[in-house]
Formats: C-alpha cells, sequence, structure tokens
C-alpha cells in the first residue's frame, strides 16, 4: 500500500500545483501557441510556490497556497478550443470548423 499525503495544507498546496500544470489540450494545433503561453504562466507561477514551500515558506504554506490560488486565477486556460469543448460542440451537431471556431470575443 502506497503511502497517502495526509490532508493539510501541503496537500493543498500539492493540489493546486496539480490545478496549475492539468490543462486541457488545445483541439487544433492553432490553439497550441495560447495553450503554451497558459501553461507556461501557470508553471512559472507553481514554481515560485513550490520553491517558496521548500524554502520553509517564510509566509506559511497556507499563504503560498492562496497567492498560487489567486495567480491562476489570472491566468485561466482561455484563448484556445480544449478537445473537450470540441468533442461537446461535435456531439451537440456542429461542424469541425464551428466546433474548433472561438467563442466571439476572444483571439488566439
Amino acid at each position: 500500500m502506497q503511502d497517502r499525503i495526509p490532508d493539510g495544507p501541503v496537500r493543498e498546496l500539492l493540489a493546486a500545483v496539480l490545478v496549475a500544470l492539468d490543462i486541457p489540450a488545445p483541439a487544433t494545433a492553432g490553439g497550441t501557441e495560447a495553450h503554451d503561453r497558459v501553461l507556461n504562466d501557470r508553471a512559472m507561477h507553481a514554481k515560485i510556490a513550490l520553491r517558496d514551500a521548500l524554502d520553509d515558506a517564510p509566509l506559511g504554506v497556507e499563504w503560498t497556497t492562496r497567492y498560487l490560488r489567486e495567480r491562476l486565477a489570472e491566468s485561466p486556460p482561455t484563448g484556445y478550443v480544449t478537445s473537450g469543448q470540441a468533442r461537446a460542440a461535435l456531439a451537440a451537431g456542429k461542424t469541425w470548423s464551428e466546433a474548433v471556431a472561438l467563442p466571439g470575443g476572444e483571439h488566439r
């Protein structure tokens, strides 16, 4: 049986890091640039949070986790159509072109 990370501040930080890195894949190669830009920004914030935690979190792991979540909220995975969104649009009867088009107002 594997050891489970107990509930608490460290588990919460690790969950926030996973949220930072586990963003949906783009449906098309055209969405790769936006996806990569968002992922790079989120990975940078996750790295900063992990470094802070490993450096004894001068402000506390809870503060670091809260700060990371705030930064992630500023960098949502938008600006591209995800493969899940495209599949849902296709299932709703849209054409491929319609399924992978960004909603009005969003730019690549």
